[in-house]
């Protein structure tokens, strides 16, 4: 059985993620792991796909847009506060900030992120500002 578990948000990032934003992480089970992201005004992030893990962003604050690509099908989604959406296994993707404030994001990982070696960086749509990342998470 699994214990109860509570925290609060750190108030630092714990880590960076490959694509470049900065990562608080918060919990994790054994089916997923949460985490918020957060870009920093005017950047854009590494593109990458994951190997093994599903994600679904909701976002809480801030604006920019993010591109996805599967397959034939490509496209670019305005980010801003309460737009939810999926990043399926092995889909390429990358975001951007507008440049009037930092974009945060609540990423739910399925199942949790496994480590550094889980995403692989692809061309993407923008050219990055943000440096890649450590891979932890």
């Amino acid at each position: 059985m699994t214990s109860f578990t509570t925290t609060l948000r750190p108030r630092d990032p714990t880590a960076v993620a490959p694509d470049g934003s900065d990562v608080r992480v918060l919990l994790s089970l054994a089916g997923g792991s949460a985490a918020e992201f957060e870009l920093a005004a005017g950047r854009v992030s590494v593109a990458v796909a994951h190997r093994t893990v599903e994600e679904i962003w909701y976002v809480l604050s801030g604006r920019g847009e993010m591109w996805r690509r599967q397959d034939s099908r490509e496209e670019v989604v305005a980010l801003e506060p309460g737009v939810c959406l999926t990043i399926p296994q092995g889909v390429h993707f990358q975001f951007r900030t507008l440049r009037d404030g930092s974009l945060r994001v609540l990423g739910v990982t399925m199942p949790p992120w496994p480590g550094p070696d889980e995403a692989i960086v692809v061309t993407g749509r923008w050219t990055p500002t943000a440096g890649e990342g450590s891979g932890a998470r």
